[in-house]
């Protein structure tokens, strides 16, 4: 869920209050939260997205991803899910969705979620996703709000999915660089939060379509502290800096820096394509986790030893007079 979605409708509709409701629209969080008993809350959440590269199966894992990337990021467990299909029958055979759903298929078992089923409607372009349903303990539920002064910020994958995929399309990137991005984009974060709910996680959020600095404004919210994210810290996919550099810039790159353009500022000496790339849309993107500092460095060991190599520690909180977001030059 997000600022530029249906949530931004709904609050100018007048719903009756209940109790169950942990976590609603009220708020820019990944999902909403339900409880269900006193032992168990249901996370709800939906996605879908149109394709970023060109192979049907590969394209059904990065949905299903992107889909379930909201529940890891809310401390949950994915438990059940319904297929979302709007499919152009005139230009593509079953063939083609049949390899989609197998890939979103695949993902889902290595999840340990169910598909249920789904709907699909014919459109004019192909777009799949996720309806998921997940399960949290209703105090272990981690908000995108929290931060705290001397947290750290730690993001557990690369980013520049959006500028590749712009240069995917206008037929500018070869396999050395469409490899590791989709490889990046079907990792689900599974291990990634079943570690991050063994510290004092402060608040989490997984890097989709705001881009990074959108979602970092997103957890401060009206907090006085400011993030100081360290350009060289970033991790950056293979090329994705390169293509950048030659104009690969997708429009949501622009709407991503007017989200947060009051509250974000940056030193001189930070290079153009690391600025576009903090705003760049992702798709399934890692999740980004706040933990006081002393904390931060094992955290990242146990990720690393997990195989989630591009985990790092790119920004600090600090008190501020207002909330902001400092972008330094590589130190």
């Amino acid at each position: 869920m997000g600022p530029c979605d249906l949530s931004v409708v709904l609050k100018g509709i007048a719903l009756p209050d209940d109790p169950r409701v942990i976590v609603g629209f009220g708020t820019s969080d990944d999902a909403g939260v339900i409880l269900l008993d006193d032992e168990t809350a249901l996370i709800q959440t939906v996605d879908f997205i149109t394709p970023l590269i060109d192979d049907p199966y590969e394209f059904g894992r990065v949905a299903a991803c992107n889909s379930l990337s909201d529940v890891y990021a809310m401390g949950g467990t994915p438990y059940s899910a319904l297929n979302i299909v709007c499919f152009p029958s005139d230009l593509f055979g079953v063939d083609v969705l049949g390899e989609v759903l197998r890939g979103g298929t695949d993902v889902c078992s290595i999840a340990g979620c169910r598909i249920l089923g789904g709907h699909s409607v014919t459109d004019k372009e192909m777009k799949y996703g996720l309806a998921v349903t997940g399960v949290v303990h209703p105090r272990s539920v981690i908000r995108n709000r929290g931060l705290c002064e001397g947290d750290v910020l730690l993001l557990t994958k690369p980013i520049g999915t959006g500028i590749i995929a712009t240069a995917i399309k206008a037929g500018f990137a070869g396999e050395e660089v469409v490899g590791p991005c989709v490889r990046s984009m079907t990792t689900l974060n599974k291990k990634a939060a079943e570690l991050m709910v063994d510290y004092d996680v402060h608040a989490c959020t997984d890097v989709t379509g705001f881009g990074l600095a959108g979602h970092m404004g997103e957890m401060l919210g009206d907090d006085r502290l400011s993030v100081v994210l360290d350009a060289s810290a970033v991790p950056l996919l293979p090329g994705a800096t390169e293509l950048a550099g030659q104009g690969m810039i997708p429009a949501g790159r622009y709407r991503n820096e007017d989200y947060v353009k009051d509250r974000f500022s940056m030193e001189t000496g930070v290079p153009r394509e690391v600025y576009d790339l903090v705003f760049d849309p992702q798709t399934s993107g890692g999740l980004l986790i706040a933990l006081p500092e002393a904390q931060g460095e094992r955290l990242i060991r146990s990720l690393h030893d997990n195989g989630i190599s591009w985990a790092t520690i790119i920004a600090g909180v600090q008190k501020s007079g207002t909330p902001r977001i400092l972008l330094q030059r590589s130190r």
